[in-house]
């Protein structure tokens, strides 16, 4: 679980490794929670204080989270908080779903139909929808889609997907455009099954799945 965004007088624990993922994570529900606005500035001495560490993590998490287009960073001034546009989400979306597509394709052979964690993730989806926890269904969708691309077995894919701070979108996405958490947990049971039985349309079937998150990248929409 990353870090909780910061509230007066306290800071999170950090796990130790590795700690530039932590703070990213950290930084990153800050930006979702609204601790940032669009325009504001983040600070590496002001992290590295708050978080209780040496601002080389901090930069370098900041360098990460820049290249997802989420925050500019300038010499000597910090990072400065870009606004998440929809047009932004598209373009990531249409992405992911290309690698998500080729990932559920190698998935599905190395898998051999074993797909009990996946299916734990999913239940985990609908339970949180009866619960009515946004945060808890995020939570598992992102684990269940980062455990396909894992069991994809190739190392660059894999390092592509996390470019993309999927955590961030997916919450842009899911707290915007798909508030329907019934609907969302369903949507993932269908990509399980096509896994399970090794089916050879499990890559088309992932890719709409994906792009179904975002507005005006699946067929049909405009």
């Amino acid at each position: 679980m990353p870090p909780s965004p910061p509230t007066a007088g306290s800071a999170p624990r950090l796990s130790r490794v590795p700690l530039h993922t932590q703070v990213r994570r950290y930084v990153l529900e800050g930006l979702l929670a609204g601790q940032w606005g669009p325009g504001d500035r983040i600070t590496e001495r002001g992290i590295a204080q708050e978080l209780g560490v040496s601002q080389a993590p901090v930069r370098e998490a900041l360098r990460e989270l820049e290249t997802m287009d989420l925050v500019e960073c300038a010499p000597n001034k910090g990072a400065r908080v870009r606004e998440l546009s929809l047009e932004q989400l598209r373009e990531v979306y249409i992405v992911r779903a290309a690698l998500e597509r080729r990932a559920a394709e190698l998935a599905a052979v190395r898998l051999e139909g074993e797909v009990g964690a996946l299916a734990e993730h999913a239940e985990a989806m609908e339970a949180a929808a009866r619960a009515g926890e946004t945060d808890g269904q995020i939570e598992h969708a992102v684990a269940f889609h980062r455990a396909i691309v894992h069991a994809c077995g190739v190392p660059a894919l894999i390092r592509h997907w996390e470019w993309l701070g999927v955590e961030a979108w997916t919450r842009l996405s899911i707290r915007r455009l798909r508030p329907g958490l019934h609907e969302n947990a369903e949507d993932h049971r269908a990509v399980v099954e096509a896994l399970r039985r090794q089916d050879p349309y499990v890559g088309r079937l992932m890719e709409l799945h994906v792009l179904d998150y975002a507005p005006g990248t699946a067929p049909g929409q405009g």
